[in-house]
């Protein structure tokens, strides 16, 4: 793995780092900082080695060619990267931080030209180019001869072949310059790896949200991997429904029955023993907690209960490693986060497991309920670990790096 730490002579030269500055906004100010505060190690390394650095980003979605020019502006505004560069300028300070409002070109160019050795420029969200998600040769070559050297340090973008986080060190790395992953990055893939390659047992994964179809491929691989597979949140329905149970009107994939089956029939699947419901997902009048498999009609499941909480400690008592991503219940409501917070304990009580948190809503809630520095390992990225467990190690932004 080509890390930070194998770069060479990089005084005065130009680094494109490819940061993950996706940051919540409420408005224009920052509801989280942490994805800014993280890069701040890579960036200070090569700041420390008289690089000129220069940050490229995205910065929520901009949805080309579905929606018309007034809409695509007011993406563009919404999700404008100058609402970043203040709280990056105060975490740097006194290191002297610039912004391009240009993103490719001449005009991006004469603002990397200008730039001194030991100063940092921030780049416009990379979203506001319509080539940057489909890797653009054309947006990929523009942007590749501005620089001597690559470092890729946006985990939660890794699974993305774009052409900030890909095109450009593919085309670097052909013309024989300089590129490596930053410490967030190497961070990031070795803690996985742990889950990826798993080196102890028992072996458990927790899975949640709210679709199973949204988890296929990384259910299958950790059927492979995992000794038990705990499933909560909406998706827990669908298997439910699957074994003849009655869910009443909660969620359910009716084309994901057979496949829910299938993976039950592995012996590893452990579902919920029962359930905290309503009569309304948001008007509820009347909550209940109910064996999983008599939902009354009418009534939906927002919660694991109880027994489910006490059992699934069990399992999680007994763990080596442990793997979690998403959330077993409606944890935004208090009276539908018992499940997740009772996950959380079981989990960062067991003192001898790895624990990691693969990114996403589970990270929002182990952040809230105060749990998040007591797990091993909390991923910056939901899809990109979910993808790298799928994938055996392997993202895109990972392996364009090369060993």
């Amino acid at each position: 793995m080509l890390t930070i730490e194998n770069l060479k002579n990089l005084e005065g030269k130009k680094v494109m780092v490819r940061v993950d500055f996706n940051v919540p906004l409420n408005g224009t100010a920052i509801r989280d900082d942490n994805r800014i505060v993280s890069a701040l190690p890579t960036i200070k390394a090569l700041l420390k080695m008289n690089a000129k650095v220069v940050l490229f980003s995205h910065l929520g979605k901009i949805k080309w060619g579905k929606v018309d020019d007034a809409e695509i502006a007011k993406e563009k505004d919404k999700n404008n990267m100058v609402y970043v560069y203040p709280r990056l300028k105060e975490l740097l300070a006194p290191t002297n931080v610039k912004f391009s409002e240009a993103t490719s070109g001449e005009k991006l160019k004469d603002a990397i030209d200008s730039l001194k050795d030991g100063e940092v420029l921030l780049v416009q969200n990379t979203r506001y180019e319509k080539g940057e998600s489909k890797n653009d040769p054309k947006l990929s070559a523009d942007w590749a001869s501005n620089f001597d050297a690559f470092v890729m340090d946006a985990f939660g973008s890794a699974h993305r072949a774009h052409a900030s986080t890909y095109g450009v060190p593919e085309i670097l790395k052909k013309e024989g310059k300089q590129c490596a992953l930053g410490f967030l990055m190497e961070k990031e893939v070795k803690n996985l790896d742990k889950c990826v390659h798993p080196d102890a047992h028992p072996y458990i994964a927790i899975l949640g949200g709210f679709k199973v179809s949204d988890k296929i491929k990384v259910i299958d691989s950790l059927l492979k991997k995992c000794d038990k597979i705990l499933i909560g949140g909406a998706m827990a329905y669908t298997f439910l429904k699957a074994l003849g149970k009655e869910v009443g009107k909660s969620p359910v994939e009716e084309d994901q029955l057979g496949y829910a089956l299938k993976c039950y029939e592995s012996g590893k699947i452990v579902l919920p023993y029962d359930t905290v419901c309503a009569d309304d997902f948001e008007n509820y009048t009347v909550v209940e907690t109910v064996p999983s498999s008599e939902i009354p009609a009418g009534f939906e499941g927002l919660d694991i209960g109880p027994k489910t909480i006490g059992e699934f400690s069990k399992i999680i008592k007994e763990a080596k490693i442990i793997f979690w991503n998403g959330p077993v219940g409606v944890f935004e409501n208090k009276d539908f986060a018992n499940g997740t917070i009772g996950i959380c304990k079981a989990i960062t009580d067991n003192k001898k497991a790895f624990s990691v948190i693969g990114g996403g809503d589970s990270a929002a809630a182990a952040k809230q309920f105060g749990f998040a520095d007591k797990f091993s390992h909390v991923s910056t990225g939901g899809g990109a670990s979910l993808e790298m467990i799928e994938n055996d190690g392997h993202l895109p932004g990972i392996d364009v790096i090369g060993e």
